[in-house]
């Protein structure tokens, strides 16, 4: 499947070629067949002899519908440039090659049209069109003589054709869809249908896209689609297609926008460029019109450079790294030149000499640093916003790869060093705290996604423990709290099972908070209803219930234990959720054996 559009002057017999190649009209309005004039984009398509099927978008050649003229060639990766021999190249023959030349299109033809009106040999004509294509994609493209009213020359058209999309490389077929609209019209019993091409990827019936638009983007369903005039449960690249939506209104779709994937394409309204073919006695204006795919944005410029140039479009689009684009001046009427996308995610310019920087980090990013100083400008970067922006899969040094994020081994580092001393700093001012949690260590550290937390936890030096991160040690240290647990220790060692008073512990001053860091060093435990004992507590009231006759009751353990009730039930307890003892009823207990 291949799609093809054809460029050239006003009247140089661009329909009449489609038409004698296809035997479809690829005039649509009947003002085009009326005035003989292309005004808006056509379409057909045929059989090569080879069995390829392909397409045609046939564009307009008057200035007037130089902004029709670019939405045809936008998405198309193949041209068919049209001179005819009895007039040669005239004015549009130079606006449709510099389009050509900005979108970087390296792979088509050149026909000369209208050879039976021709006086004489074209040898001229032949020379002034390879001259005028030399600093172009098309230097070297094939040249075929035809008449489309005689039939001359067009079986070796179709020929050279053939043999010029034989050597197209293959379009990826699970690539990301990126499908730029060019009509949008309603169908009786079907609803909204937009058409465009399919430069890579599959739509299928029942695919959810996104359709992005100068109202923002918003979810559809793929209805059904069509093919060359055919139902397709699925179409793949390069092809003509047209699209059914589900719940879509055609009043709310335009020229321009975009059916993407959901979440691969970043729409972004300012980007960094490399500009191509700028004319330096015009150079370039403040204010063009971009055209990316078959959109047309309005954006104002910022030069950097001879080379470099910062444009702020008037309404977000999906671009990404690699991107060509034409840029326009629409009050001249005339291309100024292309641009390739540099950085569809480029840093704000706040400071004096930011722009010159900026010149230079952008000739570091055509040198294929782009993907590092992507990822070091971020700290952390995940995959899917990678692909997005027109960055490769290889992982270059200096990055680690932590899930799906593409992590900046200095920013990883710096991550790690903040952590410690944000744990370092809450011990310091307050001793008595478990420790920094890990939700408070994710909020201040801002990091992109909370499962980096674990990799910056590994190398801070920091332990991970009941949901909160402390310094090795830190547990032993009670800070103010120090003296009086140590007198409560002193005193639990003469009476292990004498568990102090609300009142004595209130005298030593020891809360809830100091209790707790206390029971967290490992220096107490506390026990259900207030209790609080020495660690050792529980081992040796298991040395003393073993000897009691087994099973024994609650008062038993009381008087072995030389305690009251309110300490030997939850101590009791505890040992049961130990599995060291078994309670048999509700008077009865029994050492576990």
């Amino acid at each position: 499947m291949f799609v093809v559009a054809t460029a050239g002057h006003v009247d140089h017999g661009k329909s009449t070629l489609v038409r004698a190649l296809t035997g479809i009209e690829p005039d649509r309005w009947e003002e085009e067949r009326r005035r003989g004039l292309t005004i808006d984009l056509g379409f057909a398509w045929t059989a090569l002899p080879s069995g390829r099927e392909v397409a045609f978008v046939d564009v307009p050649g008057h200035e007037r519908f130089l902004g029709n003229m670019l939405a045809g060639l936008g998405p198309v990766p193949v041209v068919c440039l049209v001179v005819a021999a009895d007039e040669g190249w005239r004015a549009q023959s130079g606006d449709h090659r510099d389009a050509l030349a900005a979108l970087g299109i390296e792979h088509g033809l050149v026909v000369l049209t209208r050879i039976d009106k021709a006086r004489g040999d074209v040898a001229e004509v032949r020379a002034r069109v390879r001259r005028e294509l030399a600093e172009t994609g098309l230097a070297e493209a094939p040249m075929v003589e035809v008449s489309a009213v005689t039939g001359a020359g067009l079986d070796v058209l179709r020929v050279a054709l053939d043999d010029v999309l034989a050597a197209v490389p293959p379009p990826d077929p699970g690539a990301a869809v990126r499908f730029w609209v060019d009509r949008a019209f309603t169908v009786v019993g079907a609803g909204t249908v937009l058409t465009g091409t399919l430069p890579a990827g599959t739509v299928r019936s029942g695919d959810e896209l996104e359709l992005i638009g100068a109202d923002g983007a918003r979810r559809v369903t793929v209805r059904g689609l069509q093919r060359h005039g055919g139902d397709a449960a699925e179409v793949g690249p390069v092809s003509r297609v047209a699209v059914n939506l589900r719940g879509v209104a055609p009043e709310g779709v335009r020229r321009g926008d975009v059916l993407v994937t959901p979440g691969t394409f970043p729409l972004t309204a300012v980007i960094d460029v490399r500009a191509t073919g700028i004319d330096p006695d015009h150079g370039v204006p403040e204010w063009l019109t971009v055209h990316a795919g078959t959109a047309a944005i309005p954006a104002r410029v910022r030069p950097f450079d001879g080379d470099h140039l910062r444009l702020t479009l008037a309404r977000p689009a999906p671009l990404t790294r690699g991107d060509r684009l034409v840029l326009r001046d629409p009050g001249a009427h005339r291309i100024v030149g292309g641009a390739r996308v540099l950085d569809a995610d480029p840093p704000a310019l706040r400071r004096r000499g930011d722009g010159a920087r900026r010149a230079g980090a952008l000739a570091g990013l055509e040198a294929g640093e782009g993907l590092m100083a992507e990822v070091e400008r971020h700290g952390a970067v995940s995959r899917e916003r990678l692909a997005g922006l027109g960055f490769g899969t290889v992982v270059p040094g200096g990055v680690r790869v932590i899930g799906d994020w593409w992590v900046h081994e200095d920013a990883l580092a710096e991550w790690q060093l903040r952590l410690r001393a944000l744990v370092d700093e809450l011990h310091r001012t307050d001793p008595l705290a478990a420790g920094l949690s890990l939700g408070a260590a994710r909020d201040a550290l801002a990091l992109p996604d909370p499962s980096l937390l674990r990799t910056v936890v590994d190398g801070a030096g920091v332990e991970s423990a009941g949901g909160v991160l402390a310094l090795p040690g830190h547990r032993t240290d009670l800070g103010p709290a120090e003296a009086p647990v140590a007198e409560l220790e002193r005193r639990l060692a003469s009476a292990q099972f004498a568990a102090p008073e609300a009142d004595d512990l209130a005298a030593l001053k020891l809360g809830t908070r100091e209790l707790a860091a206390a029971e967290r060093a490992g220096r107490l435990i506390r026990l259900a209803d207030g209790v609080v004992l020495s660690p050792k507590a529980p081992a040796l009231a298991m040395r003393e219930l073993a000897r009691l006759p087994q099973p024994f009751t609650t008062s038993e353990a009381r008087r072995a234990l030389g305690t009251t009730r309110r300490v030997a039930i939850p101590l009791l307890e505890h040992l049961d959720s130990r599995g060291w003892t078994r309670r048999l009823d509700a008077g009865h207990r029994e050492v576990a054996r």
